[in-house]
C-alpha cells in the first residue's frame, strides 16, 4: 500500500511546484523556494522607487504658499491657502481616477513597465512643474503627473511577491517606510532649496534659471532622483506569472486521489478539497476583512495627507492668521529631524513591535493616540522661541511616527485578508469602525481624527 502511495504523493508536489522555463513569476517563486533569506536587493531596490513615488506628492507643501502667491490669482491673504489646496491636491486626484487602471495594467503586462512609466512620468512632469508660470499650468502637470503614476499599489503588491511569507511585513513595511520618509524629506527638500537666489545669493543669482524660476531646482533635484529609480527599476525582477495556470485543478484531483487511498470515500474527498481551495470567483465585496481594511486605509489616507499639506501652509501662514510664520527653510528643518526619527523607528522598533502585538492593535494604539496629540497643536501655536521649537519638533516626529504604524499596519492586514493560493486560509477576521471628523478650514483644530475599533482578533 505503502509504495503504491509514494509516487502519487511525489508526483502530487512535482505538480504543485511545477513552474514554466520562460515564465519570470516562476522564475522568482523557485528563488524564494531555494533561498530563505531575505532578498535584501530587491527590498533596496522598492524602497528607492517607492521614495521617488512618494517625493513629489509632499515637496511642494513648504513653497506652495509662496508659488500661489506669486501666481497672483489671490484677491486676499487669507485665500492664498484655498487656492494652493487646489494644486495640491490636483495629483491625488490623477492617482484616485487612474489608480485601478494601473492595477489592471500590471496584471495584465506585468509590474516592471508599469513602474518604469511612473518613474518617467515623475522625471518629466515634475520638473515642468518647477517651471509652472501660472496657476492652471501647475494644475494640469499635477494632475497629469498623478495620472500617469501607478508606482504605490503596484510596489505594495509587488513587496509581498518578491518575498517569502515570514518576511511579508519587513517588506510591506519598507514600502510604507520609504512611503512615509518620502512625503516627510520631501518638504526638507522643497524648504530648503525653493526661492535659492533669495536665500543663497552667493550662488545663485536673480538673473539666472533658479532666480527667475524660484520653484524650479527642488522640483528638478527630484527628477533627478527619480531618473536614478528608473534606471535601477530595469533590475527589478518581474513577478507576473505570465502563462495559464491549469495545474491547481489537477492538484485537486490528486487531494481527491489521495484522500481515497487514506480510506475516505469520493465524496468526502471532493467536500475537502473543495474547503481547501476558495472559489476564485466570489467577489472581493464579500471579503470583508479585505474591504473594512481597505475602507480604514482610505479614510486614513485622506487624513494623512490633509495632515501633511495643512501643517506646511499652516507653519508658513503669518500669526495673524494662527500660523507660525516659518520660512520655508525653518520647515524643512522640522521635517528633516522628523524623518530621522521615522527612519529609526521603522527599522529597528516597528518590526519588534508588530510581532508582539500584531498590526490590528497597532492601527488600534496609533489612532487613538493620534486624537489628543493632533488637540494639542492649537496649544504648541501659542509658544515661541526654543519651547515652540522642541514641541513642535516632538509632535511632529511623533505623529509621523504613528501614522506610518498605522499605514504599514493596514497594508498588512490587506495582504493577509486574501488568499494566496491553494489551500490558503484566511488568517484571522475583524470588524473595523470608523469614525471620522472631516477638514473643514485650514487651522489645526479641525484635522481629522480616525479611530478603529473592533472585537478582539488572533494574532495577524
Amino acid at each position: 500500500m505503502g509504495n503504491n502511495r509514494d509516487p502519487l504523493l511525489h508526483k502530487r508536489e512535482e505538480e504543485k511546484y511545477e513552474s514554466f522555463e520562460d515564465c519570470p513569476g516562476c522564475k522568482v517563486d523557485l528563488l524564494k523556494r531555494s533561498d530563505s533569506s531575505l532578498p535584501v536587493k530587491a527590498v533596496f531596490y522598492i524602497s528607492i522607487v517607492t521614495l521617488c513615488a512618494a517625493l513629489p506628492i509632499s515637496s511642494l507643501f513648504p513653497f506652495l504658499y509662496f508659488m500661489v502667491r506669486d501666481f497672483h490669482i489671490a484677491d486676499r491673504e487669507e485665500d492664498i491657502s484655498y487656492y494652493a489646496g487646489f494644486v495640491g491636491s490636483s495629483l491625488m486626484l490623477g492617482r484616485a481616477l487612474t489608480s485601478i487602471l494601473w492595477g489592471v495594467i500590471a496584471d495584465r503586462y506585468g509590474r516592471k513597465p508599469v513602474v518604469i512609466i511612473g518613474t518617467i512620468t515623475v522625471v518629466i512632469f515634475n520638473a515642468l512643474f518647477g517651471l509652472s508660470t501660472n496657476f492652471w499650468m501647475a494644475i494640469i502637470l499635477r494632475f497629469l503627473m498623478g495620472s500617469l503614476c501607478g508606482i504605490i499599489g503596484t510596489m505594495r503588491a509587488y513587496a509581498s511577491e518578491i518575498c517569502r511569507k515570514e518576511y511579508h511585513a519587513l517588506g510591506i513595511s519598507a514600502v510604507s517606510t520609504s512611503w512615509g520618509i518620502g512625503l516627510v524629506i520631501g518638504p526638507v527638500i522643497g524648504g530648503y532649496l525653493a526661492q535659492p537666489a533669495e536665500k543663497y545669493p552667493g550662488v545663485f543669482s536673480k538673473d539666472s534659471l533658479f532666480g527667475r524660476f524660484p520653484y524650479l531646482l527642488p522640483c528638478l533635484m527630484i527628477s533627478l532622483l527619480a531618473l536614478v529609480a528608473t534606471v535601477v527599476s530595469f533590475w527589478l525582477p518581474e513577478t507576473l506569472h505570465k502563462h495559464n495556470n491549469t495545474n491547481k485543478d489537477q492538484s485537486d484531483l490528486y487531494d481527491v486521489a489521495e484522500g481515497t487511498t487514506n480510506g475516505l470515500n469520493l465524496s468526502e474527498s471532493m467536500k475537502h478539497s473543495e474547503r481547501r481551495i476558495p472559489n476564485s470567483h466570489k467577489s472581493l465585496l464579500k471579503n470583508w476583512p479585505l474591504v473594512s481594511a481597505i475602507i480604514v486605509y482610505c479614510v486614513f489616507q485622506l487624513h494623512d495627507i490633509a495632515y501633511l499639506e495643512i501643517f506646511s501652509l499652516w507653519a508658513v501662514s503669518p500669526r495673524t492668521l494662527g500660523g507660525l510664520s516659518f520660512t520655508t527653510t525653518d520647515v524643512g528643518q522640522v521635517l528633516a529631524i522628523t524623518g530621522v526619527g521615522l527612519l529609526l523607528f521603522q527599522l529597528f522598533a516597528y518590526p519588534l513591535v508588530e510581532r508582539i502585538v500584531g498590526p490590528v492593535m497597532i492601527s488600534r494604539v496609533g489612532a487613538v493616540l493620534s486624537i489628543p496629540l493632533l488637540a494639542s497643536y492649537p496649544c504648541i501655536a501659542l509658544l515661541s522661541g526654543f519651547c515652540l521649537s522642541i514641541a513642535l519638533n516632538c509632535a511632529s516626529m511623533l505623529k509621523n511616527v504613528l501614522s506610518v504604524s498605522i499605514t504599514t499596519g493596514l497594508l498588512i492586514m490587506q495582504n493577509r485578508a486574501v488568499f494566496s493560493g491553494p489551500g490558503a486560509k484566511r488568517s484571522c477576521k475583524w470588524p473595523f469602525y470608523v469614525f471620522n471628523v472631516f477638514f473643514q478650514d485650514n487651522r489645526p483644530s479641525s484635522w481629522g481624527f480616525i479611530i478603529v475599533l473592533g472585537t478582539t482578533a488572533s494574532r495577524c
